[in-house]
């Protein structure tokens, strides 16, 4: 006798790596989604699923749970402009103007820095970024090979590469004219890896030549980098630069043939209305650093204005020295509420600022397809957000908590591929009290105290 083999499809559960459930799940993703009591299925590092959790707990059997019962469950958060390991100077260049504080911080960091005092400065950035929700961090910064190391480690998410910054006695020793040759081994050592992509970052216009601006253009394209680079911080670059080279920071960058989707700046402060339609043109993207440009004096970028035309804007923190902190949720509050000043209320609204916190902060990096929200196929970097403190009572609107209501403290989980980082607010993969004695130990040998 022939057995007819079942075509009714099978109900067993299939197996996941982690199933997070029971929150309210604010996907990010084009229509907005939320779904309350939702869940999260995650299977090597992926997003499997998104949906009600009463459907994933019966369609998955998940090897590991985090119970989201009362919390919100949205994307990790992306800093898209940084400078870890300036943790080491925190609080040493204050009250000063953008010149003022890179007279003081290049200084110090030729004296100071090594691939062992980054690493020791970084540890205590990634726990600072983990405790605040931050799953993934664009990084320029000397010594990236030590940063990386760290990073890889703890298994958070970094983007980082070679820095090029022509300045006399370069923290890290190579000398200029070996520094193409360098990227370009770093670059053809690397193997491409899931949500990230390779990175290459041109300090600035004034502390690089056209030359040498047009090479490490050429070698980003090379590779497919990311090309990173300060522009227009604010009035005095801007006139610095146009003083050397003739032309205005975006300009010249315009001028060289290095706008476009793979040119993120950071800041952007100090932009005319032309260069605002070359950066939509272009479809180069923008770091919004607001605390970071408020504390240095440096103004107010146009986002509205470049939102309107169409540029990408992601949200940044800059270095712990500039910004004082790591948090991107005071960098997403404030710049929900700085453009306001102007009098227009709704220049950029709670939603908007939420999605440059996360989806346009992937998007500014080429990532968005792996990156800054919740769904189906995409990285699993999420966060588990404590609902119950009185200042989130009531929610009206969640998008409105998070951009004028919640805070750093209010997290509770940070996951990066699925790997839970922190659990009930306990770092699972660093030692934080090891990391800051040793950035403690750092600090009193350097003589900075």
């Amino acid at each position: 006798m022939t057995t007819i083999p079942s075509r009714i499809p099978s109900r067993r559960p299939a197996p996941v790596d982690l199933l997070v459930h029971g929150g309210d799940v604010l996907t990010v993703d084009e229509a907005g989604t939320v779904v309350p009591d939702g869940a999260v299925a995650v299977r090597d590092g992926e997003i499997v699923e998104v949906g009600p959790a009463e459907e994933l707990r019966a369609r998955y059997a998940a090897a590991d749970t985090l119970d989201a019962t009362g919390c919100l469950v949205l994307p990790g958060l992306v800093n898209a402009h940084t400078h870890l390991a300036m943790t080491l100077l925190r609080g040493r260049a204050d009250d000063v103007t953008l010149q003022g504080f890179l007279e003081r911080v290049l200084r110090w960091e030729s004296e100071l820095l090594s691939a062992d005092n980054v690493a020791t400065a970084i540890r205590v950035a990634i726990a600072e970024s983990v405790r605040a929700g931050v799953t993934s961090a664009l990084d320029m910064y000397w010594f990236h090979e030590a940063a990386e190391r760290v990073a890889r480690e703890a298994g958070w998410r970094l983007h980082t590469g070679p820095t090029f910054m022509d300045v006399p006695d370069a923290a890290d020793g190579i000398a200029y004219e070996d520094r193409l040759e360098w990227a370009r081994r770093d670059l053809a050592g690397r193997t491409r890896r899931p949500g990230t992509r390779p990175v290459l970052f041109a300090h600035s216009a004034y502390t690089l030549s056209p030359e040498q601006l047009t090479g490490i253009g050429a070698l980003a394209r090379e590779f497919g980098a990311l090309l990173h680079i300060h522009a227009a911080e604010n009035a005095t670059e801007v006139a610095t630069v146009e003083v050397r080279h003739g032309k205005r920071p975006v300009e010249l960058l315009d001028s060289l043939g290095l706008l476009g989707p793979d040119l993120l700046l950071a800041h952007a402060v100090d932009l005319t209305g032309a260069e605002i339609a070359a950066l939509a043109r272009t479809g180069t993207s923008v770091a919004h650093c607001p605390v970071s440009n408020l504390k240095l004096g440096c103004g107010i970028a146009p986002v509205p204005r470049m939102l309107s035309a169409g540029v990408t804007v992601g949200l940044g923190t800059d270095g712990a020295v500039s910004a004082n902190t790591l948090d991107v949720l005071r960098a997403l509050g404030l710049a929900a509420l700085v453009h306001k000043a102007d009098g227009d209320p709704t220049a950029v609204g709670a939603e908007q600022a939420v999605r440059m916190a996360t989806i346009e902060g992937a998007r500014a990096l080429g990532l968005g397809a792996e990156l800054g929200s919740l769904e189906a196929g995409k990285r699993a970097d999420l966060i588990v957000l404590d609902l119950s403190g009185p200042h989130l009572a009531p929610r009206h609107d969640l998008w409105s908590t998070l951009a004028y209501a919640a805070r750093a403290d209010d997290v509770r989980d940070t996951l990066v591929d699925g790997r839970v980082l922190m659990r009930d607010r306990t770092l699972t993969t660093l030692d934080e009290g090891a990391a800051l004695g040793d950035l403690a130990a750092l600090v009193s040998r350097s003589g900075l105290v």
